[in-house]
C-alpha cells in the first residue's frame, strides 16, 4: 500500500512539472550582453577549449566570429600540475594531487577587458600494479576537471553583469 502511494506521488509530481512547462533554464547565468560572443584560444581544438565551447553552448551562448562590437572570451592559459601527496612504505607514490589552473579574459564591446581564472584540484590514488586502468581513470579525472573549470568560468562571467551595464 505504501509503495503504491509513493509511486502515485512520484507520477503526480512528474505530471505536474511536465504539464506546466517547467524546465531548467541553462542560460540564466550568462548576462544578456554576453549571450553572443566570440571565442578565441591559442589551441581552438584542445581539450580545454572544447570543454569551454560545450559549456557555452549548453548555456545558450551564440559563438560568432570576432567582429567589432562583439564581446570576446579568450582562453589565455591552461596549466596542470601533478604533485605527490603520499607514498607507500616501499617509497612508491601512493596518492597524487592533480591541479588545473585556467586563465581567461572577457573583452566587452566597450573595450574593457576583465580577467577571470579558476583552479580545480582532485586527488588521485596511483596504484602501479594497475597501471593501464589507472591511466584511463586519470584521463577521466582530467576531463571532469576541465568540464568543472569551464562551468566555473561561465559562472564567473555572470559576475561581469554589473560591469556590462555601465
Amino acid at each position: 500500500m505504501m509503495k503504491s502511494i509513493k509511486t502515485l506521488g512520484l507520477v503526480a509530481a512528474t505530471a505536474l512539472l511536465t504539464a506546466c512547462g517547467w524546465h531548467l533554464d541553462n542560460g540564466a547565468l550568462v548576462p544578456p550582453e554576453l549571450r553572443t560572443l566570440a571565442f578565441e584560444s591559442s589551441d581552438p581544438y584542445g581539450e580545454m577549449s572544447m570543454a569551454l565551447r560545450r559549456q557555452l553552448q549548453a548555456n545558450n551562448v551564440n559563438i560568432v566570429p570576432a567582429t567589432q562590437g562583439v564581446p570576446v572570451l579568450r582562453l589565455n592559459k591552461e596549466s596542470t600540475s601533478n604533485d605527490v601527496a603520499s607514498i607507500f612504505k616501499q617509497g612508491r607514490e601512493a596518492e597524487k594531487v592533480l591541479a588545473l589552473n585556467v586563465e581567461a579574459s572577457v573583452r566587452l564591446a566597450n573595450g574593457n577587458t576583465y580577467p577571470i581564472s579558476t583552479k580545480v584540484n582532485r586527488t588521485f590514488f596511483d596504484n602501479s600494479r594497475a597501471a593501464l586502468a589507472k591511466s584511463a581513470e586519470r584521463d577521466v579525472i582530467w576531463n571532469d576537471m576541465r568540464n568543472q573549470a569551464a562551468r566555473q568560468l561561465i559562472g564567473k562571467m555572470a559576475g561581469l553583469q554589473h560591469s556590462t551595464q555601465q
